[in-house]
């Protein structure tokens, strides 16, 4: 049997690996990570830790018929219904992390860091939200 574990806890450490990713693979040469794969697997790492978060303080998931997937304005909708003022953040997270990271692998070390900064809001956002 598995052992459920916090999922905000959870969270925060899918954003810990991210860092660690970042600090102990990717290298760099001044302002930029010279191997965008690292990035990659940081940006979506980090992104999956806000989904974890998102998943433990909404009912996006719960809302869905079965075997269906939620998509960002799902996340979206759930979060606006709680705080309106967190869909900005939310926007910067999925577009930073996720896309420009995730997917483009973008380079530039402060875009990284402020990423991932917006992945922290969210997932301190979240666990204003949560309830066990």
């Amino acid at each position: 049997m598995a052992i459920q574990k916090h999922p905000i806890k959870e969270a925060e450490r899918y954003l810990e690996n991210a860092k660690q990713i970042l600090s102990e693979k990717a290298e760099k040469d001044g302002d930029y990570y010279t191997d965008p794969k690292y990035v990659k697997m940081a940006g979506n790492t980090a992104w999956n830790g806000v989904l974890v978060a998102l998943d433990a303080a909404t009912d996006v998931r719960k809302n869905l018929k079965k075997g269906q997937r939620p998509d960002f304005k799902d996340y979206q909708n759930a979060v606006a219904k709680k705080d309106r003022k967190m869909n900005f953040p939310l926007l910067g997270a999925y577009e930073s992390l996720h896309k420009a990271l995730g997917y483009d692998g973008n380079p530039n070390y402060k875009i990284v860091r402020a990423s991932l900064e917006q992945g922290k809001m969210i997932i301190d956002w979240a666990a204003k939200h949560y309830k066990e």
